[in-house]
């Protein structure tokens, strides 16, 4: 019943900026945390960036000072901004969250399809 759709994603030069949206829809009680992921090509995906409801977030360490993750409670959504793109932050980034529904537990998990993400000159 939970959907979430990704979007923001594109083609940008090194240096650049892009702010992925993540929107999530469905019968929500409350969030656990929020995050974002990416995968390059032949690479495991990665834990990029995270909320939790508590607005606590933690970042990979090849992003920090360079992305912030957000959420607006009121959109059910959850943003990245990327500032200061390189070339290796290239991959489908996807979004993941964990909730609480309003039938009560388990926590539910819910990813993303995913956007691609490409950093080049």
């Amino acid at each position: 019943q939970v959907q979430l759709v990704e979007s923001g994603g594109g083609l940008v030069q090194p240096g650049g900026s892009l702010r992925l949206s993540c929107a999530v829809t469905g019968s929500i009680l409350r969030f656990v945390y929020m995050a974002w992921f990416r995968q390059a090509p032949g690479k495991e995906r990665e834990l990029v960036a995270s909320i939790t409801s508590g607005s606590s977030s933690n970042y990979l360490d090849s992003v920090k000072g360079r992305f912030t993750i957000s959420r607006d409670n009121a959109k059910n959504t959850v943003y990245l901004q990327m500032n200061s793109l390189k070339p290796e932050d290239t991959a489908v980034y996807y979004c993941n969250v964990n909730l609480i529904l309003l039938t009560g537990p388990p926590p539910y998990n819910y990813w993303g399809r995913g956007t691609q993400v490409t950093v080049s000159s």
